[in-house]
């Protein structure tokens, strides 16, 4: 698994594409259907010194960036995230959405998931998305 959690964001900027073969692949007992990738995207709320990002400006940024990536569907769950800022060394928690996408393995997937991740990025004004990547077996 990789993690992309924020403690080397520019390691972590692009998802890796995950290979059609290997443990993942070995791993998919037959009928538990084909190697693919789980994404799992951490979208904080929070923009510093602006409020946070408003359940409108969420569901256009879905409707907007997140679908046209990732037309085949994703899964969005409401969270709290936390962090420490290293500033003020205080525990900060925030708004967080969850979004899981399972794709399956090759650079289009990878790609999809990098512009969404660069999209709220730039447009909410984040440091980073945080992002999990594993290998699954899956069907659709």
């Amino acid at each position: 698994m990789l993690l992309c959690l924020g403690v080397l964001p520019a390691a972590c900027a692009a998802p890796p594409a995950m290979p059609a073969t290997g443990p993942a692949a070995a791993a998919c007992a037959p009928g538990a259907g084909a190697p693919m990738t789980a994404f799992e995207l951490f979208f904080g709320r929070s923009i510093r010194g602006a409020g946070e990002v408003s359940d409108s400006a969420w569901q256009d940024f879905l409707a907007r960036v997140v679908t046209p990536n990732l037309p085949n569907g994703y899964t969005v769950f409401d969270g709290v995230g936390a962090w420490l800022d290293p500033v003020t060394g205080k525990t900060l928690h925030e708004r967080t959405n969850v979004l899981l996408a399972v794709l399956p393995n090759g650079p289009a997937g990878a790609a999809a998931i990098a512009r969404v991740r660069q999209s709220y990025q730039t447009e909410s004004h984040q440091m980073l998305v945080g992002m999990t990547v594993m290998p699954v077996c899956g069907a659709f």
